[in-house]
């Protein structure tokens, strides 16, 4: 009884959704369907804005490894002095 009530529930869902009509040939002119000199200045500027962020984080990227080197550094000269200091005593 439930499988002849499911069959007969996909034979009406089925039967319910339209097959899709594929669109009409567009027969204006092609030109108007293109973005046009303000499509052309907003990706322009997607594109500016694109490459001065990634310049901004390589430049604090860089920044940011940079302090952690003279950090090493001065941490490894304290401690040579201190090694120093210690050996004069």
């Amino acid at each position: 009884m439930i499988l002849v009530n499911a069959a007969l529930l996909f034979q009406a869902l089925r039967s319910a959704v339209p097959s899709p009509t594929p669109p009409p040939d567009y027969t204006g002119d092609p030109n108007l369907i293109t973005p046009g000199v303000w499509g052309f200045i907003a990706i322009f500027i997607i594109a500016v804005v694109t490459v001065l962020l990634i310049i901004d984080m390589n430049r604090r990227i860089r920044r940011s490894r940079y302090r952690e080197e003279v950090r090493l550094q001065i941490e490894a000269e304290q401690a040579e002095a201190d090694k120093k200091r210690q050996q004069d005593f």
